[in-house]
């Protein structure tokens, strides 16, 4: 990840799309605000730094990962779960810097579901070749709130399935800046990340 705009310096319109019902693709809408998220993840990273998780089949995922907030999201051999605790250190998970919560809020607004307020944003950083498997996010109590996916650093392929996993995901290619928000009828969705290519193309 890069802490400021110097790969992206020609300015974009910010443009909204609906790929799917109950999902919007909301283009450079926080392009600009890259380098504050920047150091609002480095404070994060400083009290609870990446770690590649294990799966409870044993397989050590390729995204290294940490969260903000009043829970986060974790996994060993032993399950999936959400823990007030940070598993490496004991302590609590950071509290999440107002520029991410305030981000989420925005979007999820922008995105039609206004009045979100999230307690937790789990933060993924990919390295070349990292990859996230189609999953559904499911390990929540209550699924009448939004997930809100922000992108920075090189582009990815975003794959977009329904809520069968049978289903071919359609692929979306995400730049740095863009924010996808899904909920209502789209939560449940399968979603993942194709292996993220070496170097930088425009």
């Amino acid at each position: 990840m890069h802490a400021d705009n110097s790969l992206w310096p020609e300015p974009i319109e910010p443009t909204t799309e609906h790929p799917a019902e109950g999902v919007t693709l909301l283009r450079a809408f926080c392009r600009d605000e890259a380098p504050r998220i920047y150091e609002a993840i480095q404070e994060v990273e400083a009290r609870s730094s990446f770690r590649q998780m294990v799966v409870p089949g044993g397989h050590t995922m390729s995204v290294a990962m940490t969260n903000t907030g009043e829970v986060g999201w974790t996994t060993d051999r032993t399950g999936y779960r959400y823990t007030s605790a940070d598993p490496l250190t004991g302590a609590p998970w950071p509290a999440m810097p107002g520029t991410l919560l305030s981000l989420a809020q925005r979007a999820a607004e922008a995105g039609g579901f206004p009045g979100f307020t999230p307690n937790n944003c789990l933060i993924n950083r990919y390295s070349v070749g990292a990859r996230l498997s189609l999953h559904q996010d499911k390990n929540e109590l209550d699924y009448s709130h939004p997930i809100v996916s922000v992108s920075l650093g090189l582009p990815a392929t975003f794959l977009l399935g329904t809520l069968r996993r049978t289903d071919t995901p359609r692929r979306i290619r995400i730049e740095h800046g863009d924010v996808l928000v899904w909920g209502g009828p789209a939560r449940l969705i399968y979603h993942g990340v194709a292996p993220v290519p070496a170097g930088f193309t425009r």
